[in-house]
Formats: C-alpha cells, structure tokens, sequence
C-alpha cells in the first residue's frame, strides 16, 4: 500500500501535538510563499474552538503513522462553513493526500447539513487552487477581509 492508499484521515483536536506541529510547518511554509511573509496574528482570527465541535472539526492526514497534512472545518452560521487551514507536507504532494482531506472535509460538512462551504487563498497557492478547481470550486467575489488572501472560492456542498 503506498501513496494515497496508505494515508489515513483522522479527527484530532487543534491543540493536539500532530496538529500544532502541522500548523508549524503550515505557517512556516506560508511565511516563505508569501510575497511579504506571514504572521498569524496578522490574519482573521480563529481558536481551538472554532476547530472543534460544535464550531467545526480538525483532520490530521498521517502516512504510515506520520502525520503528513492537515485540514480544518468552521462553521460559520447554519448554512455555510469554512475551508481553513489546509496543509500537505511537501515531501508528500502529488499523492492525493490534499484532496483526501478536502473529500473528508465536505463530507462533515454534509453530515453538518452545510450547504455551502467557501475559502480563501493567496496567489503564491496555485497548486491550491487547481485543487479547488477541480473539486468544483468557483472563485467569487470576497466575503471576508482577509489581508492575505487574493482568491476566494465556495462551492454547493447539498
């Protein structure tokens, strides 16, 4: 079993040991991508809460055991939730392991009964937004303030 096989999406808490070290690395990666860096405390604010439930959910994708990407879910009223947090450690891309946790997301957002769940992203992301794309997200209009992000996406999940 190799590959996208292999990798085993599981719900973790937001301030579990796998997870803060995926939002290290997540942030760290964003802090070189982006054009003038990036600082948490800079962009929209979330907490552990809005990643757990009711609020939302965290995933941790691991591979043969190692914790390889991340993925986060926040609900933002009854019908619309948030992509948040989506990390894939770069020794693994190409695997299909962003889109697992994507899949996974739109599936607890359904189980939510979410009717729309919507992100946003920076232009140094393209690898990204081809996901997005692909899975059947159409870029619009900006719904939030968000200083780092370029490119917003929602998509019908019902």
């Amino acid at each position: 079993m190799t590959g996208a096989s292999a990798v085993v999406i599981e719900e973790a808490h937001p301030a579990g040991r796998d997870a803060l070290r995926c939002l290290a690395q997540y942030f760290a990666e964003l802090d070189v991508r982006f054009r003038n860096g990036f600082d948490p405390k800079l962009s929209l604010a979330t907490s552990d809460e809005d990643f757990s439930a009711p609020r939302g959910c965290f995933f941790v994708a691991r591979l043969l055991g190692h914790a390889v990407g991340c993925g986060a879910l926040r609900v933002v009223d009854r019908e619309i939730g948030e992509v948040k947090r989506m990390w894939v450690d770069p020794r693994v891309r190409g695997l299909g392991i962003g889109r697992k946790l994507l899949i996974e997301l739109e599936r607890r957002a359904r189980t939510l009964k979410l009717k729309m769940l919507r992100l946003e992203s920076n232009e140094s992301l393209e690898e990204a937004h081809a996901l997005y794309r692909s899975a059947g997200y159409v870029e619009v209009e900006p719904f939030n303030n968000e200083r780092y992000a370029h490119h917003w996406f929602q998509k019908r999940i019902e």
